[in-house]
């Protein structure tokens, strides 16, 4: 697929700004901090032409990032592995472009190289302090059809913080009123200040995660050659996972983790797992660790504001071995994951916080390392990590040319991410986009539909 770049603009906030430097939470600074890529594809517009549509795209955005000023600003190392936020009006990146190609050329939209040319590329080898916090491309297509492909900063912002934006930007471009206005102090998630107490738990998370038996790190396998598959699972297939990992639970247990059923999260997750092991073909004794990925705004006390922009997701993990999670029931592997989501608790959240207010350097614990070679988390074989998007309203982006027909995540090509969003075609039914090594996938989808079938 050839792409054009007709035009590359710098947009600014519309009205002056707040400037100076901002702290950055604890939650800010660790995990993911490169930018994370969504896509978005759309029918070609009857009302609006391409000029008004750019013309359109690139007035909102510029009145978007008033009350957003921050995804304007640039991120700066402090030492220490730490970063503070310039807010400074250099602004974000539109890209206009063109294709020659045509939306029925993606048939189902299944992620795919190609994609990169449709997202903008952020090159990691600039300065930090260089490189705009989001960045969005327009891609106009041969047929009409539109897609907007943009990658924006987690150091700034998680999955909800993003939507919000991304959906008071739509709503600008629709010519409709503000909606929810971004809460925008971090102090609230104490943000620069110093650690108030030694942690109180054992926070593993931040460890290492296990490593492949007779192996001393993770080289090896962060070389290996990856690949993407999007696997649809219907309603009935979601509810018969359910109904498995539920399956033989006593409803006289009186503990508050065998009360309630297993969530949909929960049950899907823990099948991920499991599926993963049997692909990879672990020994028995192989440790394995799943890291989950929490929202913490309704756990802390008191809860966060609404409208909190930033990161309040933390992961946490839940670790097996092999052998056990193949030889028990669903129900065991989705029991480890419910046990590591309930340790985030208000007290758990203040303790992690203090652990890592009172690291001498976060480095070890950022993405943007590993990239360059072997620092920086791992979850690649033998562990995986899967996010959940089920609850976030991911769909019904309408700019003024009304809602998009396609919705997903960008290229990712780390071994052992994965991400669970809801099917825009079915009620209940359920996507898993997942990355892993190339010698896995195969096998990975044949167990992945085959438990459910001999089930």
């Amino acid at each position: 697929m050839v792409v054009t770049i007709k035009n590359s603009h710098v947009v600014k906030p519309a009205k002056p700004t707040r400037t100076g430097r901002v702290s950055l939470s604890e939650w800010d600074q660790i995990g993911t901090i490169t930018h994370v890529p969504t896509i978005y594809f759309y029918k070609p517009s009857q009302t609006q032409s391409n000029a008004i549509i750019i013309n359109n795209l690139k007035d909102s955005l510029s009145h978007a990032l008033v009350p957003f000023y921050l995804l304007a600003g640039r991120l700066h190392w402090i030492g220490r592995g730490r970063l503070e936020l310039e807010c400074n009006a250099m602004g974000a990146t539109l890209i206009e472009a063109e294709s020659e190609s045509k939306l029925e050329d993606f048939g189902d939209f299944l992620p795919s190289p190609e994609y990169q040319n449709l997202i903008p590329n952020v090159d990691y080898a600039v300065p930090l302090h260089e490189l705009p916090l989001l960045l969005v491309q327009l891609t106009i297509f041969q047929c009409g059809g539109i897609s907007l492909g943009l990658t924006i900063s987690h150091a700034v912002v998680d999955g909800k913080s993003a939507l919000q934006f991304m959906s008071e930007w739509a709503r600008i471009s629709r010519g409709e009123p503000s909606g929810m206005l971004p809460f925008l102090d971090r102090k609230i998630m104490r943000a620069g200040d110093p650690p108030s107490a030694p942690p109180q738990f054992d926070h593993a998370e931040f460890g290492l995660p296990p490593l492949l038996l007779g192996r001393l790190n993770s080289t090896e396998e962060r070389k290996k050659k990856t690949t993407i598959a999007m696997l649809r699972l219907a309603k009935n297939q979601v509810e018969k996972l359910k109904s498995m990992a539920n399956e033989g639970r006593s409803s006289t247990d009186t503990s508050s983790t065998t009360v309630r059923g297993y969530t949909r999260y929960e049950t899907l997750t823990g099948h991920v797992w499991r599926s993963v092991c049997k692909a990879r073909r672990h020994k028995p004794e192989q440790p394995t660790a799943l890291a989950v990925c929490v929202d913490s705004r309704r756990r802390v006390q008191p809860p966060l504001p609404d409208g909190y922009f930033g990161n309040a997701s933390l992961d946490v993990i839940a670790v097996s071995h092999a052998g056990e999670l193949l030889s028990k029931p669903l129900g065991y592997a989705a029991s480890k994951i419910r046990e590591a989501i309930e340790t985030v608790t208000d007290e758990y959240v203040r303790s992690a916080t203090d652990f890592l207010k009172n690291q001498p350097d976060l480095t070890r614990f950022q993405d943007i390392h590993a990239l360059r070679g072997a620092e920086g988390p791992f979850y690649g074989n033998p562990n995986i990590a899967v996010v959940s998007w089920l609850t976030l309203p991911i769909y019904g982006l309408d700019f003024g040319w009304g809602e998009e027909i396609y919705m997903g995540p960008g290229t990712h090509d780390f071994d052992g991410d994965s991400l669970l969003l809801p099917s825009p075609d079915e009620e209940g039914s359920v996507i898993l986009a997942i990355c892993l090594q190339a010698a896995h996938m195969e096998a990975f989808k044949k167990c992945f539909y085959e438990d459910i079938l001999l089930n």
